[in-house]
């Protein structure tokens, strides 16, 4: 336990609870350092204040830039007041100790989040006091305690209760707090700088990734029981995601819940409403557009019922009472849409062990997202993959063009194939999958998994493959189950051989000229 607080420096941007925090101090007793804006607005509050520029003797400067870079703020915060020789020191220049620093940074990552934000705006947004002062407070947790966010007002009154002083355990949770403050803020200047004077050719990209996620929750083990785990978040995304989805009902989420979920909820939003997608270790095993709810539920589940035991489920639409009573006649592991309604919840909550959870921000569109994939001694990165081109607008080799039917269900197959793991094939009729061949190591398997597993006929269906048929063998799989028309990205050395496969049994093809493999 440290001695008690009785002199505080505090100069913030972000002025949240500042004069109740600050009254609350001062009815301890402590005694209150401020600069600029942050002691106008104590002083405003009828609150005793001592300006930083009374405490050094020198006035602000250079427009504010220079405020709190001195040796009396400086020395006394970074003081050891048990070793004897920096006691003498304070002594010498008639330094006072300062125990408890509180600092909130200027708003860069805010400003440069604008697109319309010149440099000089940038420029000026960028502290340089304020994190001095963090990391001296931070260094000094043996003696100082530094606060930089307004949320942690509340517990560090709590515990400082009547006596003033500040336990060890909060100290030192609070300078961690403080150096990843620091550190984001640093990796946020150092990302917008190369940005902004980068001559490479993929800026994208830059020559140092510095990456910051925050942990959300520890979770019971990993892919397997051995295996520890926990999930973070990454901040600054915004739209729907697992990270900001609300749990209402269930057991915690698992590892391998969140895998599914991400993947379920990746190809749900990709399709039109309303529609249902069931995904089981992390491929899709059904997904549907229906009419309502339930019956984009009912049409995903028809593709493959045995696999989907045990499976999540997503939908892009509201979740009601009728589709409650409908999830809870099998089991699943997580259902999650972007509304829960008050009486689905009470139906889903008679499956004791169901995960429900209800997305935030449904309606947004997604951060700008890239992929992270980590190996053995470093990080794959690349732009997540997204369906730019349009299959309509795609290249028919075929003497047969699609019906307007088949353009349809193409649309669609494709959408859901993106979202297989591969090499992926995907059997798919009016905006319903009927088989789904995954992770196979040939096209060919993939073309004939998908055909064995599907429970209604393929005649009539479509199919979408991931990328290029090396060979005709998977057309003419696809064509002896009953399929009408392909769509592929196009691209092989044997495309005249698979075309000629397709005229031959009479089939229409469409070539997309772009490949969308998952690994």
């Amino acid at each position: 336990m440290s001695d008690p607080i009785r002199r505080a420096l505090i100069s913030v941007h972000d002025k949240s609870g500042l004069v109740s925090f600050a009254r609350a101090l001062v009815d301890r007793g402590v005694e209150i350092l401020s600069s600029g804006g942050t002691a106008s607005a104590l002083a405003a509050a009828g609150l005793p204040v001592i300006s930083v520029g009374q405490w050094t003797g020198s006035p602000e400067m250079l427009s504010g830039r220079v405020k709190t870079l001195h040796p009396r703020i400086h020395g006394g915060i970074l003081a050891l007041r048990d070793d004897p020789s920096h006691v003498a020191d304070l002594e010498r220049e008639k330094i006072g100790t300062i125990d408890l620093v509180v600092v909130n940074l200027y708003p860069f990552e805010n400003t440069v989040a604008d697109p319309a934000a010149s440099l000089a705006a940038a420029v000026e947004m960028i502290d340089v006091g304020g994190p001095a002062m963090i990391r001296a407070a931070a260094k000094n947790f043996a003696h100082v305690t530094i606060v930089v966010d307004p949320g942690d007002y509340d517990s560090l009154l709590e515990a400082i209760g009547a006596s003033g002083a500040v336990p060890d355990e909060m100290r030192q949770r609070l300078s961690v707090k403080a150096f990843g403050r620091t550190a984001a803020y640093d990796r946020a200047v150092a990302d917008e700088l190369e940005r902004r004077f980068s001559s490479a050719a993929s800026p994208r990209f830059p020559e140092r990734l510095r990456i910051e996620f925050a942990r959300a929750f520890d979770l019971r083990y990993g892919e397997n029981p051995h295996q520890k785990s926990a999930f973070y978040v990454d901040d600054r995304f915004f739209g729907p995601s697992i990270g900001r989805a609300r749990q209402w009902h269930g057991k915690e989420l698992s590892y391998n819940n969140i895998l599914d979920l991400d993947a379920a909820l990746a190809l749900v939003l990709d399709l039109p409403s309303p529609a249902c997608v069931i995904v089981k270790h992390g491929n899709p095993c059904g997904a549907a557009v229906g009419a309502h709810a339930l019956s984009s539920f009912e049409r995903a589940l028809a593709c493959d019922p045995l696999s989907a035991f045990g499976g999540v489920i997503a939908f892009n639409v509201a979740v009601d009472g009728a589709v409650a009573r409908a999830l809870t006649e099998q089991f699943y592991e997580a259902v999650i849409a972007p509304e829960i309604s008050e009486d689905a919840r009470v139906t889903l909550a008679e499956k004791k062990n169901l995960r429900v959870l209800e997305l935030t921000d449904a309606a947004s569109k997604p951060s700008a997202a890239i992929d992270l994939r980590s190996v053995a001694g470093g990080l794959l990165v690349q732009d997540a993959d997204r369906i730019d081109e349009a299959v309509r607008e795609g290249r028919v080799p075929t003497q047969r063009a699609p019906t307007s039917d088949e353009w349809s269900a193409l649309e669609f197959a494709w959408i859901v194939a993106r979202h297989v793991k591969s090499n992926a094939i995907v059997y798919a009729r009016d905006g319903q999958t009927v088989g789904i061949g995954a992770g196979q190591m040939s096209r060919v398997d993939a073309a004939d998994l998908g055909a064995r597993k599907a429970r209604s006929p393929i005649a009539g269906c479509v199919l979408a493959s991931d990328a290029f048929f090396p060979f005709r063998d998977g057309v003419d799989v696809a064509a002896h189950a009953g399929v009408t028309a392909i769509v592929q990205p196009g691209g092989s050395v044997r495309d005249a051989e698979v075309v000629a496969a397709a005229d031959e049994h009479g089939l229409a093809m469409v070539f997309t000229g772009r490949r969308h493999f998952r690994h």
